[in-house]
């Protein structure tokens, strides 16, 4: 597929219509210089069974954090995965985004107690292995757009990393990532219209492409239906308590190299005056709580292509079964592999380089497992 600067992911054209991506027409071609890397927790299921789901999900999106930050917030092409995170990058960038998969890795294992496995993984060597990797950018709002990625090139760097390939070692101990950004201050998000549904669904191993991209035509299209296409998180954003729920994560995150008890006591103080502007709407400084609030949601990442499709819905019994039905039919007919979760509430982690501009990232879950455990009911199966 060629060469390319790193100016490619730049170049490539933002789509705002998430049912058109589903024909994956515009995607393009990662070229083959390239780079993905890849992690996540392991034995996330367990971690989850064990009421640390929003560790896990912090986890995950630092991955993205510490890289973007490494590489000073400059376009990346990057897929969050509920317990891990996947990006594709230049050639140039390798050395940066080693550096903080490594770091990443051993914060994971100091401050959380988790085990992160990570890989960077050639895009050369997965066309060689009969897989491709394509790429194409959804605009989720003005401000914030988002990498999908098809081709099964993503799946197959995962199931290499967990095969211990490709494998990029912690760094040495006392090593921290560049976390800045990262927090999760929002409160969960209960569920509106009866029910969070997460769903993971995945071309089956070969199997005509076109039985995949029917079945998530007729998935998009059911969800399309529900109000706001079946956003867990509410137009005018979500709610806020105090203190909040992710403080004592968050300060894991980003103490550096203060005692993480001193970062604490300087969240509580942050939240607060942040929790008494979203609640009387005060503008300061030029920030509008009313206005950063309601950019959340139209910031918010709960829907994807990632080898397959993954949402995050808010929505009612009986929109869950006609997906239920849809999804069951082409999996019978070989078309596909899929695994739903119902849990009551989503939960939001946000990666937020500055409250004063629109680029700020959310990431949505399920607060009760959401991907990890659609991806654990999709292996059972």
């Amino acid at each position: 597929m060629g060469t390319s600067d790193d100016g490619f992911y730049d170049r490539l054209p933002r789509q705002a219509d998430f049912a058109r991506l589903v024909d994956q027409d515009g995607f393009a071609a990662v070229p083959d210089d390239w780079l993905v890397g890849t992690a996540d927790i392991v034995d996330s299921t367990a971690e989850i069974a064990d009421g640390r789901y929003k560790a896990v999900n912090m986890a995950g999106a630092a991955v993205i954090s510490a890289v973007l930050n490494a590489m000073s917030d400059r376009s990346l092409a990057f897929v969050f995965g509920g317990d891990g995170a996947s990006f594709a990058i230049a050639p140039q960038d390798a050395p940066l985004a080693r550096k903080a998969l490594a770091a990443v890795r051993r914060w994971a294992e100091a401050d959380l107690g988790m085990s992160m496995r990570a890989a960077l993984v050639p895009v050369a060597d997965i066309r060689d292995a009969g897989h491709d990797l394509r790429v194409a950018r959804f605009a989720a709002s003005q401000g914030v757009d988002y990498a999908m990625f098809a081709g099964g090139g993503m799946a197959w760097a995962e199931v290499r990393m967990k095969a211990g390939d490709y494998a990029v070692p912690p760094a040495p101990e006392g090593t921290l990532p560049d976390l800045s950004g990262l927090s999760c201050r929002w409160s969960n998000l209960r569920a509106r219209n009866g029910l969070i549904l997460s769903l993971v669904v995945q071309p089956a191993p070969g199997a005509d492409p076109a039985g995949f991209v029917g079945a998530a035509r007729k998935v998009v299209e059911i969800a399309g239906h529900l109000s706001r296409g079946g956003h867990p998180v509410p137009e005018a954003g979500p709610g806020i308590r105090y203190p909040p729920p992710g403080l004592a994560l968050e300060a894991q995150a980003s103490h550096g190299q203060t005692p993480v008890l001193r970062r604490k006591l300087a969240l509580l103080a942050e939240n607060l005056i942040a929790w008494v502007l979203f609640r009387t709407g005060l503008r300061v400084g030029g920030f509008d709580p009313s206005a950063y609030a309601a950019r959340v949601s139209a910031n918010a990442d709960f829907r994807k292509f990632d080898d397959g499709l993954k949402m995050t819905l808010d929505c009612d019994a009986a929109t869950r079964d006609r997906i239920a039905a849809v999804l069951e039919a082409a999996e019978q007919a070989g078309a596909i592999r899929y695994g739903l979760h119902e849990q009551d509430e989503a939960l939001v982690t946000c990666y937020v380089p500055s409250v004063h501009q629109d680029s700020h990232v959310h990431f949505v879950d399920g607060a009760a497992g959401g991907y990890t455990r659609a991806a654990a009911h999709l292996k059972s199966r």
